[in-house]
């Protein structure tokens, strides 16, 4: 899966120039650096109401859904252009940290933990609808990015701590494009190892991945700082099969072998089942249930049943399916491995159905509420005297028709589901090739019940978060 293959960005006229240029990710980051700051500005001094305030319709509808939107064309685009590492950059320049990040942290257990205490307080404290807290929730990652940064060498804040950048890393494994060497050859030649290194002024990769050894997009930034650091011109943004990574079990530089890995399993199980979850907790049927649960419990207080429903949807619920499944494919194909091996290996084919979870659940708020944010910046404008911009169309909300939404996502997460299907297939048939359908059979069987729960969801009514008829 490593051969190159004809098509590379970087080989682009336009693009493939721009990225070459050293100061290119620096470009990127200044623009949404500048949104963060009007983020931070308006959320914290403007208008409460979350329709009229730019702090949360630009993380919590746009940001989300072309976030989504180049991960599915084209890769990890926001961490390539993330804002966040703007100052970072600034302060290493003058701060060199000598402190390596603990070794009993080099994995992804508090990025987890951070994942679903990120996913719980957006549920508890309806962050959506809270641009005071949405604007600190921007500030505390400034924060905790420089912080870090500056006190540990590498970039531990990207590789073990940010929840987005997880997100980020789970779902650019089913994107067309990653960063990889074009020739092995060039490689084997190479006595310098620059790309992990780095040369004179220009630092290496500093997620500590090792081109030559590289495999796929996981804990991959889009940084390009590899691509500036070879001196022989030999990594580029090449396409590929998307997903083709989620059956290779080998080594992979800076992350071993991702099949034995509990805390990446971990994560992706957390990314799967909290697609559902997080469009649980937008439909009405939610509101039934934590009655129910509050009645049950004899409490008052959302946050026990809230915290109880997590319990179950992102531990219990995910430690009985995938262990049935594993346990399943280990009867049925004989398999020699433990069950607990075996459900490693398969929940990795849950990517792609999570992914198109997402994207269906983004592409609903994003499309439903895509243009709130005209009538924002008119307001805005006129509280500075800028009258030509109009009056505030309060009207303009969505971007396509609501008919066009239900296909949509279902499309989205049909698709997700199929590539997952595939995944199972090929996992299946490198593990027993002559009883590979038999393997397969209990993990295809849990890929369409989360299917249908998929689009049970989304086929129920959906709060128009953002908007002004959320």
């Amino acid at each position: 899966m490593n051969k190159a293959v004809a098509f590379d960005l970087l080989k682009t006229p336009l693009l493939g120039r721009f990225w070459r240029w050293r100061h290119a990710r620096t470009v990127m980051q200044v623009p949404l650096f500048l949104v963060a700051l009007v983020i931070v500005w308006d959320g914290l001094t403007g208008s409460p109401l979350a329709p009229r305030n730019l702090a949360t319709i630009l993380p919590w509808l746009h940001y989300r859904g072309f976030v989504v939107l180049a991960l599915l064309v084209f890769g990890n685009a926001f961490c390539m252009a993330c804002p966040f590492m703007l100052p970072r950059n600034l302060v290493r320049r003058f701060v060199q940290p000598t402190r390596h990040w603990p070794a009993r942290l080099r994995n992804k257990w508090v990025a987890v933990t951070l994942f679903v205490l990120f996913l719980f307080i957006y549920e508890r404290y309806d962050l959506w609808s809270t641009p005071w807290w949405t604007a600190w929730l921007v500030v505390a990652y400034f924060a905790a990015a420089l912080l870090l940064d500056a006190v540990f060498d590498g970039a531990p804040f990207c590789k073990y701590v940010c929840p987005l950048g997880q997100f980020n890393f789970v779902s650019s494994l089913v994107s067309p494009f990653e960063v990889r060497v074009r020739s092995h050859t060039v490689c084997a030649d190479c006595t310098t190892h620059d790309c992990l290194r780095g040369r004179g002024t220009q630092r290496g990769c500093e997620l500590w991945l090792f081109q030559p050894r590289k495999v796929g997009n996981f804990d991959c930034t889009f940084c390009l700082d590899c691509v500036h650091a070879c001196p022989h011109d030999n990594v580029g943004i090449l396409a590929r099969v998307p997903a083709a990574e989620l059956w290779f079990g080998g080594a992979r530089s800076g992350i071993g072998r991702i099949f034995r890995r509990a805390d990446i399993a971990a994560l992706v199980t957390i990314f799967v089942f909290g697609a559902l979850l997080n469009a649980f907790g937008m439909v009405s049927p939610v509101y039934v249930l934590e009655a129910w649960l509050a009645d049950v419990l004899n409490v008052q207080n959302e946050t026990p049943v809230l915290a109880l429903m997590f319990v179950v949807v992102l531990l219990l619920e995910p430690l009985f399916l995938l262990g049935a499944a594993a346990w399943l494919a280990r009867r049925l194909g004989n398999l020699a491995e433990p069950t607990v091996r075996v459900a490693l290996r398969y929940v990795y084919a849950l990517v792609p159905f999570g992914v198109g979870m997402w994207a269906a659940h983004y592409a609903f708020h994003f499309l439903t509420g895509f243009w709130t944010f005209v009538p924002v910046v008119q307001s805005i404008a006129l509280e500075f005297g800028l009258t030509w911009v109009g009056r505030p169309r309060w009207d303009l909300a969505a971007l396509l028709p609501p008919v066009w939404l239900d296909p949509l996502e279902w499309g989205l997460i049909g698709l997700g589901a199929f590539g997952s299907l595939l995944v199972v297939a090929e996992l299946a048939r490198r593990d027993a090739p002559r009883r590979w359908l038999w393997v397969a059979l209990p993990w295809m069987g849990l890929v369409l019940l989360l299917t249908l729960v998929a689009f049970w969801l989304m086929g129920q009514p959906m709060e128009m978060r953002g908007t002004l008829l959320g």
